[in-house]
C-alpha cells in the first residue's frame, strides 16, 4: 500500500515508543498509562491506540510481525520503518505551527526530545521560540487601530497575543532548565 504523507501530529509521538526497540501494542499502552508525564497529555483508550498503530502501519511508518506466545494468542510487535524513523526525527525537530495545537503537541515533543539528548531538546525549544516570535509579529502586523477603544476583535486579539507571550516566557524557562541541567552534568 503506498504511503500517504499526512501532517505530523501528536500521533507521531507513538513512533517515539518504538524508536529504540520493537514493542507490541499492549506494551505501548502500558507505558502510556504508567507514565505520569504522558498521562497528562494522552488520554487514549486502548482501542484508539490500536487503531492509530494500524494507521501508522498503513502509512508506512511502522511494520509489524507476529510473535508466538506459547498457549496464549500471538501478538503483533511493531517496529519503526526507515520512513518512520525519518518522520519521528522530523516531528521531534519541528516546532508546533499553530498556537491552538501547542498545549497538547509541544509537551509531547519535549518529552521525547529530552530522551534523545539535551541538544535535541535545546534545538526544539529554540525553533519553537522562533515560531512563537513569528506568530506574535504576524499578529502585531494584523493589529487594527481602533479609535473607539477595545472592541471584541481587539480584545480577542489581545488575549491571543498574551497567550503567545506566556508561551514564550515558559519556553525561556524550559531553555534555562535545559541549560541548567547541562551545567549540573558538567560539574
Amino acid at each position: 500500500m503506498p504511503m500517504v504523507k499526512l501532517p505530523l501530529t501528536i500521533e507521531h509521538g507513538l513512533l517515539g515508543f518504538v524508536r529504540r526497540q520493537p514493542l507490541h501494542g499492549y506494551e505501548i499502552y502500558q507505558r502510556l498509562c504508567a507514565s505520569e508525564d504522558l498521562g497528562l497529555h494522552w488520554g487514549w483508550k486502548q482501542s484508539q491506540l490500536y487503531a492509530e498503530l494500524t494507521r501508522l502501519e498503513q502509512e508506512g511508518y511502522l511494520q509489524s510481525s507476529i510473535e508466538a506466545q506459547g498457549s496464549r494468542p500471538p501478538r503483533k510487535v511493531f517496529e519503526l520503518t526507515t520512513s518512520g524513523q525519518a518522520a519521528f526525527a522530523e516531528w521531534i525537530a519541528s516546532p508546533v505551527l499553530k498556537g491552538r495545537d501547542f498545549q497538547l503537541e509541544f509537551p509531547l515533543k519535549l518529552y521525547f526530545a529530552q530522551q534523545e539528548s539535551r541538544e535535541v531538546a535545546r534545538q526544539l525549544v529554540a525553533s519553537q521560540q522562533a515560531e512563537c516570535r513569528s506568530w506574535l509579529q504576524s499578529m502585531e502586523r494584523e493589529s487594527l487601530p481602533s479609535d473607539a477603544g477595545m472592541g471584541y476583535p481587539e480584545i480577542v486579539q489581545q488575549f491571543r497575543m498574551s497567550q503567545i507571550e506566556t508561551i514564550m516566557a515558559w519556553l525561556e524557562t524550559c531553555a534555562a532548565q535545559i541549560d541548567q541541567g547541562e551545567k549540573s552534568k558538567d560539574a
